[in-house]
């Protein structure tokens, strides 16, 4: 048994894959076919109205003519003057004098004189009043307007009918409706075809948009968007992309550098361990092993530090970009996305750090009281740490810590002075980009990685502060200024 190859009846040949479905309009025929059919529309309806308008003052038109002949004939009736025939223009208008009985006393040239143009039953003898007939019991083309205007005297009343052809009305109503039924759609097809190209003129900067993003690439130097010149909505989102694409590539171009500069930073202890192992191998039996496990536990230590300093900035990144908000939890404490944060004395918070290094040369001056602000313990104990660690390494003999507040200014102030070397002014900005090391600390066991004052300014940044460095006449002044807070026990 064999299975037919023909398809079965109604389904057509696609391949197996369904029925083709035609592709869908882009952008440019939707806005094209919304335009063409709004406009359709609106045609259409302006047409039967005008039409319709058209129309009607036409027909007032012919009734105010109608109208005005019987009541010049109606006065020369009210005079006892009426002429016979009845003085009106000839051609498509008709004029009868009827009296009471139905008699037809006078008329135009070309009237009926023995028959009314209205039956004697629908001729109301005391208001003016309008009717159609038909043409031929006239002998006028097309339907008849007929108006009636009461005349005469009260022992004499008579009824004026003037009748009035409606054919040139009607031609010219009908010319009218050709031309708007040929016009309208040529008319919607030309203004589709304009609209067409405007669209196609308007779109083609986001053309040129869409072709410049698929030429980018992920490498280096990836290019920018074509900016078109006109001043519009189009070229504002060029010159928004390609700023978003500039800091796109610094950000790449950071990362790329961030990336090198920790590699090359973990692979040195690596390096130096390795070495220490291979070389204690060789000597095997004279191996001075507590030695080298110092050295070994050294490395390591470092190691560790460099890595928690990593993981530490990788954190800080993802809460600086995430642009979290504080939301009030309760007094004195806030949620900052997913950092707890709450109310941190800085003078017992300096006191505590500064107990962990000698005496001499780290010297805190006395407080003039509680100096409250609000953050994360942890991350402002490391700031503290930070701080004194990088000024012991460089101090001669002395380092002071002082933390005072600014009432006015809503801000308490952490400095901290070393009578080292200190800082150029020219590096000064400088040394807060990680990996930086100056000239005098490119010794690592002395000038750690150059992560620590990085980590500083992006924890001062988190906690709304700014940290500044000046002169100490000798040696360097780290300033940090962080928001106050009262005293809760205030």
């Amino acid at each position: 048994m064999t299975r037919s190859s023909e398809p079965a009846a109604g389904e057509e040949r696609t391949g197996g894959r369904g029925p083709r479905r035609p592709p869908p309009l882009g952008l440019r025929g939707r806005l094209t076919l919304v335009s063409v059919l709004g406009l359709a529309v609106g045609l259409a309806l302006g047409g039967l109205a005008l039409l319709s308008v058209l129309g009607h003052v036409l027909q007032r038109s012919v009734d105010a003519e109608a109208f005005q002949t019987a009541d010049a004939v109606a006065l020369l009736a009210a005079e006892d003057a009426l002429p016979d025939p009845l003085p009106v223009a000839a051609g498509q208008v008709r004029v009868q004098v009827v009296d009471g009985a139905g008699r037809v006393r006078a008329a135009s040239i070309d009237a009926d004189r023995l028959v009314p143009m209205l039956p004697v039953d629908r001729i109301d003898r005391s208001a003016r009043q309008r009717a159609f007939v038909r043409g031929e019991r006239l002998g006028l083309p097309g339907p008849v307007r007929v108006v009636s205007v009461p005349a005469g005297t009260p022992t004499d009343p008579l009824t004026v009918l003037v009748g009035k052809s409606m054919a040139d009305v009607n031609q010219g109503a009908r010319v009218v409706r050709f031309v708007l039924l040929v016009g309208i759609p040529l008319l919607v097809v030309i203004l589709g075809g304009v609209t067409w190209r405007v669209v196609g003129a308007t779109l083609r900067p986001v053309e040129a948009l869409r072709s410049g993003a698929e030429e980018i690439t992920g490498r280096a130097n990836g290019g920018r968007l074509p900016v078109p010149a006109s001043q519009d909505e189009i070229h504002r989102l060029a010159v928004t992309l390609n700023d978003m694409l500039a800091r796109l590539e610094a950000a790449r171009a950071r990362q790329r550098a961030f990336l090198a500069d920790a590699a090359h930073e973990l692979r040195s202890p690596l390096t130096n361990m390795r070495t220490e192992l291979e070389v204690a191998g060789r000597l095997g039996e004279r191996t001075d092993w507590p030695v080298v496990a110092r050295d070994l536990l050294a490395d390591t230590e470092r190691l560790s530090r460099l890595v928690d300093d990593l993981l530490l900035l990788a954190r800080l990144d993802e809460a600086g970009h995430a642009g979290a908000v504080a939301v009030a939890d309760a007094p004195g404490r806030a949620v900052r996305g997913r950092r707890a944060t709450g109310p941190v004395e800085l003078t017992e918070l300096v006191r505590a750090v500064a107990a962990r290094f000698p005496s001499p040369p780290v010297r805190v001056l006395p407080a003039s009281g509680p100096q409250w602000t609000v953050g994360d313990p942890d991350e402002l104990h490391r700031v503290v740490t930070n701080l004194i660690d990088n000024a012991v390494r460089h101090c001669r003999s002395t380092v002071v810590i002082e933390v005072t507040g600014d009432a006015a200014a809503g801000a308490h102030l952490v400095t901290v002075t070393d009578d080292g070397p200190g800082i150029p002014a020219a590096d000064r900005e400088r040394v807060f980009d990680r990996f930086t090391r100056l000239d005098d600390a490119r010794d690592r066991d002395a000038g750690g990685a150059g992560l620590g004052l990085a980590i500083v300014r992006e924890l001062v940044r988190l906690h709304d502060g700014t940290v500044r460095l000046s002169d100490a006449e000798p040696g360097l002044r780290v300033s940090v200024c962080l928001p106050a807070l009262p005293d809760p026990d205030a």
